[in-house]
């Protein structure tokens, strides 16, 4: 009886999971450049003296969807989005290089660029970009920036660090919703890569979808904790026959 209870368990708190991860999605569903996360469920054999028979299930998460998000046009000067596979390269919250599709750029009070969640973004060579003060910014297609101050010729600022990820080193989402490569090396410019300007990428997730899928672990949830009360109930009556043949 108590594999019935144990194998339902868990997959009770598989589904719960699996909840977080979608409404996860869901509230991201507007944020420029987020990729869905996926998940899925398997089972797994209990190690351990007396547990040979014993399998739990588990709710893992293989990666995330790396289908684009719909482009939306801003006309923003401003604003871009990578073609293909390609990511921008800024400096986490932790000091490290990472990577994220949010295309949207402003120069903050002290001059830097950052995006417009406020991480800096890194120049192609792996450092800040210094904007002059009253510059004016322009952005090229390959992710050059150049600055026009008053009646001045514009000027080369940098590049934008765009960045191809291999399938030898994959991309990872951190815990701050931004990604790593699997070695934690910095990925390699690409100079091949470019860029749409006055685009930005939105959110990959399908909210429809999503809350159907939501409504099917719910359900799961739900399934799981009918069998543990009916394995309570199989083991109370189990008890009561066996109290009358004592």
């Amino acid at each position: 009886m108590d594999r019935l209870i144990y194998t339902a368990m868990t997959g009770a708190s598989a589904s719960d999971n699996r909840q977080a991860v979608l409404a996860n999605n869901l509230a991201n569903v507007s944020t420029n450049g987020f990729r869905a996360e996926m998940s899925t469920f398997r089972s797994v054999p209990v190690r351990g003296d007396g547990s040979s028979t014993r399998v739990m299930a588990i709710e893992a998460t293989p990666g995330f969807s790396d289908i684009p998000g719909s482009p939306q046009r801003t006309g923003r000067a401003m604003d871009a989005m990578t073609t293909g596979n390609s990511w921008f390269g800024v400096q986490g919250l932790d000091g490290t290089e990472a990577y994220t599709r949010n295309g949207s750029f402003e120069v903050a009070a002290d001059g830097t660029l950052k995006t417009n969640n406020g991480l800096t973004v890194l120049s192609d060579g792996g450092a800040p970009i210094t904007v002059p003060a009253g510059g004016e910014v322009t952005l090229g297609s390959d992710g050059t920036l150049t600055a026009k101050v008053g009646n001045q010729p514009p000027t080369g600022i940098g590049r934008l660090k765009l960045a191809t990820p291999t399938a030898e080193d994959p991309l990872r989402r951190g815990g701050d919703g931004l990604f790593r490569t699997s070695s934690g090396e910095p990925m390699t410019n690409d100079a091949n890569a470019r860029l749409q300007l006055g685009v930005i990428e939105g959110s990959n997730v399908n909210a429809v979808e999503t809350m159907v899928q939501m409504i099917q672990a719910a359900r799961q949830f739900d399934t799981q904790t009918r069998l543990m009360t009916t394995a309570e109930a199989d083991d109370r009556a189990a008890a009561q026959l066996l109290s009358m043949q004592g």
